[in-house]
């Protein structure tokens, strides 16, 4: 059954990182290319808030591109299984904020689509809520179990991918921002024909709309429709709006049409059935817009004149601001009134230009890249300029696809290379120096974990199989035991992989067999699967008398039955106060161990434990425990030699945690921890394990 829910866990883990990760890459990538669009999204919602007014200008598309750039790299990182830890943290506490801030939107509706994922798909509010809550679901389920999560990359290349994700969302957002976005997920996309987009088929009821004129005339502003449109030369024009009066079929084009200024004639039918080209300069704000191609738009505009072209500049800034763009510009061209909001969805430019003919949108360009001198030599109808340019969308795809993908494989297989070259000079290195050492094995790194009586057998079984799976998924650098209860060990034994975890008990009978009830001898534990025994622990010498003899025979029978010791030396406070904490920790050594032959004693993993650090809160320093560490290896030395002394792992068993881990590990005779109370997590002891093999 522990399989079965281990395997369950597993699949639903994965799959659920999968989901989430697709749903972000998405999000984030409509953002990305079309990072106006959210820009104006942020600008709906401060409005809304009544916020926009202490809102810097630059701000809302900084967010927005933030937003897009955060959203496409956590889910690239999500789906290749970088950073698990942290990145699962991000979204949980991302899917946190999100979820109670999406169902206050949706009970205050302050704008009616959340934009989270662009235009590509419009989701209500209560939609966006119920995806949230699903995905705040998923998120708890990836954060909890993150080290099941399969890696699609290599530790090694993690930086890589991640630095090269954020580098390609930032280039793409700019590219989007200084062109316009290479994808067009709007009603008004090259190839749509306008009149088409606005039919209602047959038997759907039209909504009805309203849009309203604001004027000023002597100090007194006052709304108009198109059907009381003032004559009088004296009202000037302010703003116009457009809402739905009555719910209705919605066609993908709904609210373009065209007021002349200044005398306001409805202008839109003219427009769309002109069988020649048009073209259109769109600036939403004319106050705003980019005049640094000036002269290039006057150019075009006296082009049309000359070939008997349309051309038509729309906006929906007041009188004054046109007046002022006439100015400053030189501007001959004729203006026309069109709702803010549609001028902001046809192009993501201010201004941007776009060319019609027969109401079929054939192109269109941003401030940044309008028509060139040498477009311009030729009629339209005899160049590529009035060409419908068509792209499909999946080409497109295909081709922002590629940008990202095509050199991130190159730079994998560089680094391979590289990893893979200076592996052959390790080799080579490594070899000379096996064969200057002869033989000769340098002790080993050990993180061991000690759970005392804590845990039933079900939580023990848990917990060792997602310390399994995820040691399994990252090969550490160093041994990795788990010391537990008689009761789990055999258990535990049928979940670990041998070759990924040690197994070891935290006691043995100082008896070999026989009438000695409750006892559990060393020939029992072995038959378990165990490989390892803690013995000498500062609680069995406080709480049960063990002495120096009785250590003596627990080792003795323990090396008998083919298990290695994790032997347990340390000092009390009062000891550490008198400076007696050498002669005690020598005492114990020689009292236990020191009848043993070298032979015997490689069998040996010593773990000092100041016993005043054990579970006070209080921990030796790094300084103490090296200290303490090259002289025990000291003492070693000089009862078997240099060789047995260098050979010998000795492990600190002081209250060591993730957060001192490092430190401690850092100090040149701390070979690994013997962690009692972090052992029982299994983030916390992961963390500790990936503090070991930093060094």
């Amino acid at each position: 059954m522990n399989r079965l829910g281990y395997k369950l866990r597993w699949v639903a883990v994965n799959v659920s990182r999968l989901l989430l990760a697709v749903t972000f890459v998405f999000s984030g990538l409509v953002k990305v290319v079309d990072p106006r669009g959210t820009q104006y999204k942020f600008d709906d919602y401060f409005q809304a808030f009544g916020w926009s007014e202490w809102i810097p200008g630059f701000l809302p598309l900084w967010l927005a591109v933030l937003l897009a750039v955060f959203e496409f790299c956590i889910g690239i990182y999500l789906f290749f299984g970088i950073r698990r830890r942290t990145t699962s943290w991000f979204f949980l506490l991302f899917m946190s904020v999100m979820t109670p801030l999406t169902f206050y939107l949706a009970l205050a509706d302050p704008v009616s689509d959340c934009g989270c994922f662009g235009d590509a798909v419009s989701l209500t509010n209560w939609e966006t809520f119920g995806k949230n809550v699903v995905l705040l679901g998923l998120s708890v389920l990836v954060f909890r179990y993150r080290r099941l999560m399969v890696r699609f990359v290599s530790e090694r290349n993690q930086w890589m991918i991640s630095l090269y994700s954020i580098f390609f969302a930032f280039v793409l957002a700019g590219f989007c921002i200084y062109y316009l976005p290479v994808f067009d997920f709007r009603p008004y996309h090259i190839g749509v024909n306008l009149p088409r987009a606005m039919v209602v088929p047959e038997g759907e009821e039209e909504p009805e709309y309203l849009t309203t004129f604001v004027l000023e005339k002597d100090g007194v502003k006052k709304e108009f429709t198109t059907e009381d449109y003032p004559e009088d030369t004296a009202w000037h024009f302010v703003e116009s709006r457009t809402v739905l009066v009555k719910e209705g079929y919605v066609p993908p084009v709904h609210d373009f049409s065209i007021m002349t200024w200044p005398d306001g004639e409805d202008i839109t039918e003219q427009v769309l059935s002109d069988k020649g080209y048009t073209f259109l300069l769109i600036s939403p704000y004319l106050e705003f817009a980019d005049d640094s191609n000036i002269d290039r738009i006057n150019e075009l505009y006296d082009y049309c004149g000359e070939h008997g072209y349309a051309f038509y500049c729309l906006t929906a800034s007041g009188d004054d601001v046109i007046g002022r763009w006439q100015d400053l510009t030189g501007a001959d061209y004729p203006f026309g009134i069109t709702d803010e909001i549609t001028l902001k969805t046809i192009v993501r430019s201010n201004p941007g230009l776009v060319l019609l003919k027969e109401g079929t949108v054939y192109n269109k360009w941003s401030c940044n890249n309008l028509p060139k001198e040498e477009d311009l030599n030729v009629p339209l109808e005899d160049g590529e300029l009035g060409r419908l340019q068509s792209a499909s969308r999946m080409m497109t795809t295909l081709r922002v696809v590629l940008w990202f993908l095509v050199p991130l494989f190159v730079l994998v297989f560089a680094d391979r290379i590289w990893v893979g070259s200076k592996m052959y000079r390790r080799m080579k290195h490594k070899n000379r120096i096996i064969n200057l050492l002869k033989r000769k094995e340098m002790r080993k790194k050990i993180v061991a974990g000690n759970w005392k009586m804590n845990l039933n057998l079900q939580e023990g079984v848990a917990l060792a199989t997602e310390l399994n799976a995820a040691l399994a998924a990252d090969k550490p650098n160093c041994d990795v035991v788990i010391c537990t209860p008689f009761i789990h060990l055999a258990s535990v034994a049928a979940v670990l992989d041998a070759q990924t975890i040690g197994l070891g008990a935290e006691n043995c009978a100082d008896k070999e067999k026989g009438a000695y009830t409750g006892e559990v001898s060393a020939e029992m534990v072995k038959s378990t699967g165990a490989q390892y025994v803690i013995l000498g622990h500062s609680e069995r010498r406080a709480y049960y008398g063990e002495t120096a003899e009785i250590l003596k025979e627990k080792v003795n029978l323990a090396l008998a039955n083919g298990l290695k010791v994790i032997f347990c030396i340390g000092e009390v406070l009062e000891e550490r106060e008198a400076d007696k904490q050498n002669e005690v920790v020598k005492a114990q050594l020689a009292g236990s161990l020191f009848d043993l032959t070298a032979e015997q004693f490689s069998n040996i993993i010593l773990a000092y434990e100041p016993v005043w650090a054990i579970g006070t809160g209080k921990t030796a320093t790094s300084a103490q425990a090296e200290e303490m560490h090259a002289f025990i290896r000291k003492t070693i030395a000089d009862k078997y030699g240099k060789e047995v002394a260098d050979n010998t792992s000795i492990l600190y068993g002081g209250s060591c945690n993730p957060k001192n881990a490092d430190e401690l590990f850092s100090q040149a005779d701390v070979d690994g921890g013997l962690i009692g109370g972090a052992s029982l997590k299994a983030d916390d002891f992961m963390a500790i394990i990936t503090a070991r093999q930093k060094h």
